[in-house]
This record gives C-alpha cells, sequence and structure tokens, in this order.
C-alpha cells in the first residue's frame, strides 16, 4: 500500500514538474538580447533646476532629453550626460500652462506633451515655446479626460492614450476626430478592449503600439487600424507577474532606431525590451534606490545611438543605460 502511495506521489509530482516546463516554456521566454548597463542618474526631490517632484514622462531628441516634471508643472531639458540647459511651462490651464504632463514625444522638431489634468495636447518647439493645444474635456469625438500619452504620424495626425475614456484616438493634426479603438468609457480584456491606456507609439511600418496600462499588456494594431496582436502574461489577458514578457502596470512604451520596442512596467521596477514582432528580448532594473535600481519605473525613451533613458518615479530621478554589448565594439 506504502508502495502504490508512493509511487502515485512520484507519478503526481512528474506530471507537476513537467506542466511546470511546459509552462514555463510556453509563457516565460528566455532572453535572447544583450544586456543593459547602468551608466549613471541624476536628480532629486525638489523644485530647483535638475530637481523633480514626479518625472512622469521621458522624449529624446538627437542631442537632449526632456522630461515632464509633474507635480512642478514644467518640462525639463538636459544633454545626454544630464547637464541641465533649459525648462519651460508654468502651472495652470491657460495657453502654455501644465496641470500634469506625462508622456512626451518628439516629432518634427516639436514636443507634444499629453497633459493629464488639463485634457489636452500641447504643443512646444524644442526650445520651449508654445505652439498651439489640441482636445478639450469630455468624452465626445476629438474630447479627452486624462490624456497620458501620444503618438504622431508622419502625417502630423495624432494617436491619442485617452486614460479615463478607455479609449486610443486618432486625430487629425488640428485635432479633428478620425476614429477611435475601445468603447468610450467601458474597460474590457478582449482584444481591441482596454482597461486605462496610458500611451501609444508607431512602429517604422506604422503599426500602433497600445500601452494598456491595467489591462498589463501591449496590444498592437496594424496601419488600418486592424487588431493584430497582443502580449502580456499568459493569453494577454489581464494576469500581471514578474516573469519575462509579463507586466504589472505599463506605463509607458517606446521604440528605437532599430524598431524595437521598450516597455516602463511599473510594479516590477524594469524596463522590458521586445522585438517589433512582441519577442521579448531582456530586461534591465530591480527594486531600489541605488545605482541600477528603481522605484517604479514610469517612462522610458531610445536614442539613435542605442541609450535609454528612464523616468525613475519614486526615485525622482532620470537614468541612464547602455547595451552591454557597446562596451565591446
Amino acid at each position: 500500500m506504502l508502495k502504490m502511495l508512493f509511487n502515485f506521489i512520484k507519478g503526481l509530482a512528474a506530471i507537476v514538474l513537467l506542466s511546470a516546463a511546459m509552462v514555463g516554456a510556453i509563457w516565460i521566454p528566455p532572453a535572447i538580447g544583450p544586456d543593459y548597463r547602468f551608466v549613471k542618474a541624476w536628480g532629486e526631490k525638489g523644485a530647483l533646476p535638475g530637481q523633480f517632484h514626479d518625472p512622469t514622462g521621458i522624449a529624446v531628441s538627437a542631442t537632449e532629453v526632456f522630461i515632464s516634471d509633474a507635480r512642478n508643472a514644467r518640462i525639463q531639458v538636459f544633454d545626454f550626460d544630464g547637464n541641465f540647459q533649459r525648462q519651460f511651462g508654468a502651472k495652470g490651464s491657460g495657453d502654455g500652462q501644465l496641470g500634469r504632463p506625462m508622456n512626451l514625444i518628439v516629432f518634427d522638431n516639436a514636443l507634444y506633451v499629453a497633459d493629464y489634468w488639463n485634457d489636452k495636447i500641447l504643443v512646444f518647439d524644442l526650445h520651449g515655446r508654445y505652439l498651439r493645444s489640441i482636445g478639450r474635456h469630455d468624452k465626445g469625438p476629438g474630447e479627452l479626460n486624462a490624456p497620458g500619452g501620444v503618438a504622431v504620424a508622419s502625417d502630423g495626425s495624432l494617436y491619442v492614450a485617452d486614460f479615463y475614456n478607455q479609449r486610443i484616438q486618432h486625430l487629425s493634426a488640428g485635432g479633428d476626430f478620425i476614429r477611435q479603438w475601445g468603447t468610450t468609457g467601458e474597460t474590457g480584456i478582449g482584444s481591441g478592449e482596454f482597461n486605462y491606456p496610458t500611451d501609444v507609439t508607431l512602429g517604422r511600418d506604422g503599426r500602433i503600439y497600445i500601452a494598456d496600462g491595467y489591462n498589463d499588456r501591449i496590444q498592437v494594431f496594424t496601419s488600418d487600424g486592424e487588431f493584430s496582436h497582443k502580449w502580456g502574461g499568459p493569453l494577454a489577458m489581464n494576469i500581471f507577474g514578474p516573469f519575462h514578457g509579463w507586466f504589472a502596470t505599463v506605463t509607458s512604451i517606446a521604440t528605437d532606431a532599430s524598431g524595437n520596442l521598450f516597455v516602463a512596467d511599473f510594479y516590477n521596477d524594469r524596463i522590458q525590451k521586445f522585438s517589433a514582432d512582441g519577442i521579448f528580448l531582456t530586461s534591465f532594473g530591480t527594486t531600489g534606490s541605488g545605482p541600477g535600481q528603481f522605484q517604479h519605473a514610469i517612462a522610458v525613451a531610445a536614442a539613435d545611438d542605442g541609450t535609454v533613458f528612464v523616468a525613475d518615479f519614486g526615485n525622482n530621478r532620470i537614468q541612464k543605460w547602455r547595451p552591454s554589448l557597446q562596451d565591446r565594439l
């Protein structure tokens, strides 16, 4: 009897181990890309130039880094070595004023700012001169309720992550409504449904990549607007976790010069990197306040030379990383 029980337990254990191995092979991909190394960090909590109070967005031009300094209601600009260059914006809701700036994008020598509290997209030139704004508060076509991020197409049209309206809107350069993805005001876990989308970016082939924030996943649509695929945990169905390719709230997404994607994995305190098709490549960052550690990595941007900049929300600083492979070239 004991022998039968022992054999049963052995068999059960083998099944469990085999199942775990199969699940791991299917749902937890190995890293296949080069590692990244921490280079430096700058910033601390405060309101002086070079200090931050909740940095929430980041974008790069050819030579500079632009930061949404949210609670200070301003944009700060640095060179790639972290040297302060200038700042612009002031707290308010008027022209050129900011409520809570979030994710940013640089396009055609202009900076586009998703202003979460003022329910609009603001556009500045790269020196900080206010140009125009797009959107107003509400839930109708072309209206916004706490935009979290914005992408700009080659024709100047905008794709906006409309956070509380649970949708992505495609607007003309002047703000006229073109179309949307998601049902206004309704959350969901199905394809083309959202649970507080936070950011959006465009691939080189026109594909639309959406950070579906609290569904812990990325959704991808073709340049024609048709659903393509999604990833993030088993079946990308709002299952969060710390494993490769899984997320615990996605807050920012950016592409690099090769078309790869970097994703800010907020509660996992890391950045994950994927190919354009969603294949997991690598990740970097751990929890903490030391060098190379994050207290909630909230935003990410990739420069053309391979450098990656990260807004380290809880530590009120910016971090700079580079591929380790480049050290050996």
